[in-house]
């Protein structure tokens, strides 16, 4: 498994997960490299000991110098309230892109996505589609032969003073669409995003997180352990629900699929 102290690409590194990850990625050891649109903002925001590459991930002819030489790369962008035509392009057509950029190079993945990502009636996945989009964008993952943890966290910051307890779970079961489903700091997100790339145990694992009442765990290899891994060559997360066929999939997407898996490491 990747150990710290090789370069780690962060793509989403100026927003409130990916600064958390940055710092945690340093304290751990890692050389950080991150990929930013403006330069001179991003510094501002970002340690002087982090590499920044500019670039977007939705311009694919600017992602070749990103992930030169990278041994771990974590994602945690956003496009929400942008609309449709941005959920495609940032949560998708973005991990379609970066997967091609690395090509046949090993590299660890961290991609975080969403608790409930799998409910697709919802108010918000008919507005914007995003949980369509992420979903598929996991399935990009899954499909390409690297080594992946994907990360599904509840609400940010919304646990308790006395829930510090990070719990993972599988199935994708709470979909209410508000707090209830539950919460856990942005800081727990960045250090399971940064753990799992150093963990064998958390090798093709995808899980739900949140924060219950207890302690935070010193040691989070025992809880990754604890889950199912997914089923080799599956598209979709161990326990997950069979509501979006592949067969009903745009053929741009199942186009892109079978490419990756024709070339899969």
């Amino acid at each position: 498994m990747t150990q710290s102290g090789g370069i780690l690409l962060v793509i989403g590194a100026t927003g409130s997960i990916g600064r958390p990850v940055v710092s945690e990625a340093l304290r751990q050891g890692w050389r950080v490299r991150a990929l930013v649109r403006n330069a001179d903002r991003a510094r501002k925001s970002l340690p002087d000991e982090v590499e920044l590459v500019v670039g977007d991930v939705t311009k694919p002819e600017t992602l070749g110098r990103a992930v030169e030489d990278i041994d771990a790369v974590v994602l945690t962008v956003n496009a929400d309230g942008q609309g449709k035509a941005a959920s495609e392009a940032v949560y998708y057509a973005g991990v379609r892109d970066l997967l091609a950029a690395i090509g046949p190079h090993q590299v660890r993945i961290a991609l975080m996505t969403t608790i409930g990502v799998t409910e697709r009636k919802g108010s918000y996945n008919r507005s914007n589609e995003g949980h369509d989009w992420k979903r598929r964008a996991e399935r990009l993952v899954r499909a390409s032969g690297q080594r992946y943890t994907i990360v599904r966290p509840g609400w940010f910051d919304y646990n308790g003073r006395d829930e510090q307890k990070i719990v993972m779970l599988q199935g994708d079961k709470r979909q209410t669409g508000t707090p209830a489903d539950g919460g856990i700091a942005r800081r727990q997100i960045a250090r399971v995003l940064v753990d799992s790339l150093s963990s064998e145990a958390a090798d093709r694992k995808t899980f739900e997180l949140i924060a219950e009442r207890g302690v935070e765990q010193s040691d989070l290899d025992p809880v990754f352990a604890a889950l199912d891994a997914d089923p080799m060559g599956s598209l979709d997360a161990v326990r997950d629900m069979d509501n979006q066929p592949l067969a009903q999939e745009p053929e741009r997407v199942r186009a892109d699929l079978d490419a990756l898996r024709a070339h899969a490491l």
